[in-house]
């Protein structure tokens, strides 16, 4: 077979055999907690009690549901997708009980998941979620890692996941749960298609560029896929703010103004196309919407300062409707151009105005590993956690070695 007869997938599965070096699992351990962290948080959401009555009894299961609920899940910029709540909870779920294998295998669902996600065009992004396409991939990528499939195994993997992948945007327009089924539905998709290929069972090569792939069925003009030298989770920002990506270039850019003092009066945010289709929504009457809305975000920083996740809840989403009133959104063309490589947004007041090209967590502007950990406290705390048990899953996930140490405390929490 000629290098031009490789399909897709099998370029990617090659990639992924390389080995993973120490600096990488430990910049994964970081993810692994940020995940973690965000399915501590999401303990008491509305759908957390709904999992309590679902019959759902492995903790891993139960988190796939819960890592995205609070919308601070980690989140690739050209890819367009939240790596960690699809890949963390397949990696947890698959047994064995070497943490360094578990890393491995995410970071190599993050390849798989990023990989993929970033040849999606805008057609794809404007009804398909990303996370949910790109996710079975990841999944099944992580899944084939802890299963030590050989490489043919690994492309039918892929191939299986891609036959069934996708979810629609629809439920951005309901006030459902559909998002946390995507996330679930990924993960138990990619392990059900490793497992399935590790046992003999066959998947198409070409299911992304092929005659009635993925690309075919649902983009206009898929990018070409790149491979770096290095590993790709090096490239996923961290979110400090509980509201969607979109809206934490406008976020920081108010903080910064509030910091000049000059946050006041009629605000104007001008951003990228995409931060408006997904977020602006003037007056949000939920605690979805609220994290789907630019007005919103700024509002809280015009009327309160550095944003927390009480201020996205009812009583705060009432109380800032004034300040609302205040926030008027418009597209930047010059930020639309440079998206999605740059999340960017421009903030002007009658006393001020800031431009920000990249947001806080992004590899431009980083979180750092004490800013991860404080983060993680946080989410923690806001789930009921005590600093005890916040201070052994810390310690468990960024200095232990042992998979069932992680799984133990999760257990507990959920």
């Amino acid at each position: 077979m000629t290098a031009i007869d490789h399909s897709l997938v099998e370029r990617i599965a090659q990639h992924l055999q390389r080995p993973i070096e120490k600096i990488v699992r430990t910049k994964a351990r970081l993810h692994l907690l940020d995940w973690l962290a965000c399915v501590a948080g999401g303990r008491q959401s509305d759908i957390a009690r709904s999992l309590a009555k679902d019959g759902l009894a492995a903790s891993a299961d139960k988190a796939a549901w819960l890592g995205n609920v609070l919308e601070m899940d980690d989140v690739h910029r050209t890819a367009i997708l939240h790596p960690g709540p699809a890949v963390w909870p397949t990696v947890l779920a698959m047994g064995g009980d070497a943490l360094d294998d578990a890393l491995d295998a995410g970071v190599r669902g993050y390849e798989a998941m990023i990989g993929i996600g970033a040849m999606l065009d805008g057609r794809h992004y404007a009804f398909w979620h990303n996370t949910a396409t790109a996710g079975s991939f990841g999944a099944a990528a992580a899944a084939a890692s802890r299963l030590d499939a050989n490489e043919a195994q690994l492309v039918s993997a892929l191939g299986l996941a891609g036959s069934v992948t996708g979810g629609l945007w629809q439920m951005r327009h309901e006030p459902v749960m559909a998002k946390q089924w995507h996330l679930a539905h990924a993960m138990m998709t990619g392990m059900a298609a490793a497992r399935h290929a590790v046992a003999g069972v066959t998947g198409p090569r070409f299911i992304l560029e092929g005659p009635q792939g993925l690309f075919a069925a649902t983009c206009d003009a898929p990018k070409p896929l790149m491979l770096a030298e290095g590993w790709r989770i090096d490239e996923v920002s961290f979110k400090p703010w509980g509201a969607c990506r979109h809206a934490h270039p406008a976020i920081d850019a108010a903080l910064e103004l509030k910091a000049a003092g000059a946050l006041e009066g009629r605000v104007t945010v001008a951003t990228y196309r995409d931060a408006l289709v997904f977020c602006d929504r003037p007056d949000p009457q939920s605690v979805l919407d609220a994290k789907f809305s630019l007005q919103h975000a700024v509002a809280i920083i015009m009327d309160r300062g550095v944003p927390q996740l009480a201020d996205f809840e009812p009583d705060a989403i009432a109380a800032l409707a004034p300040a609302r009133r205040l926030v008027t959104v418009m597209e930047s063309e010059e930020l639309t151009r440079a998206y999605p490589a740059h999340f960017g947004a421009t903030l002007s007041s009658d006393k001020g105005r800031v431009t920000l090209a990249d947001a806080r967590g992004d590899p431009e502007r980083p979180l750092s590993e004490v800013g991860v950990v404080e983060k993680a406290r946080a989410l923690m705390a806001w789930g009921g956690i005590g600093t005890d048990e916040a201070s052994d899953m810390i310690a468990a996930t960024l200095e232990g070695d042992r998979v069932s140490d992680i799984l133990r405390i999760l257990e507990g929490w959920l």
